[in-house]
C-alpha cells in the first residue's frame, strides 16, 4: 500500500462562470445542477435572494450569486444554471451564468489567495485559487459566502 502514500490527494470541483470569470465549488457541497426554471419572487426579500423555486416538490430559496459577490449581473440566457448546494445544512439554489464541468483537481493545484489581494478585498469566502491546465479559477467556500445573518434569513424562508 505504499503507492497510496505517494499519490497526491484529489478533490472534485464543479466549475462555473459568473460575470465572465471562472469559479469552482467542491462537489461535496453540490446536490445538483439544474437548468433555469421559473423563480417566484418573494416580497420584501433581501436583495441577494432572487426568490424561490419548486424543485421536485421541495421549495428552495435561490440566491443571485453575482449580487452576493458584488459582481456585475449578466443577462440570463439558455446557458444559465441553478446550482443546488448545501450551505450550513440549508439547501439553496445559486444562479450562475453557466456550469461547464467537473474536474478532478490535485490538492497541490489549489493555491492560497495572494496576500496583495487579501489585503484589498473581502476574501472570507475564497478558499483558494485553483489551477487547471491553462486556466485559473476562484474556489469558493460556500459556508462563508453567506453570513450567519443571511443563513438565518434563508432558514426562515418557505423552504425550511
Amino acid at each position: 500500500m505504499p503507492e497510496a502514500d505517494t499519490k497526491s490527494k484529489e478533490t472534485q470541483v464543479v466549475i462555473f462562470s459568473l460575470a465572465k470569470e471562472l469559479f469552482g465549488v467542491r462537489t461535496n457541497q453540490v446536490r445538483e445542477i439544474s437548468k433555469m426554471i421559473e423563480i417566484t419572487n418573494m416580497p420584501k426579500a433581501p436583495a441577494f435572494i432572487k426568490g424561490v423555486i419548486n424543485l421536485r416538490g421541495k421549495v428552495i430559496a435561490v440566491i443571485d450569486l453575482a449580487k452576493q459577490l458584488d459582481l456585475p449581473s449578466t443577462p440570463q440566457d439558455k446557458e444559465a444554471r441553478i446550482i443546488v448546494v448545501d450551505v450550513d445544512d440549508n439547501i439553496v439554489g445559486m444562479i450562475v451564468d453557466s456550469a461547464s464541468e467537473v474536474l478532478r483537481l490535485p490538492e497541490e493545484n489549489i493555491e492560497p489567495t495572494p496576500a496583495a489581494i487579501e489585503s484589498r478585498i473581502d476574501t472570507r469566502y475564497i478558499e483558494g485559487i485553483g489551477k487547471a491546465k491553462d486556466r485559473l479559477f476562484v474556489l469558493l467556500n460556500l459556508n462563508k459566502v453567506l453570513s450567519s445573518e443571511e443563513v438565518e434569513i434563508i432558514e426562515k424562508s418557505p423552504s425550511s
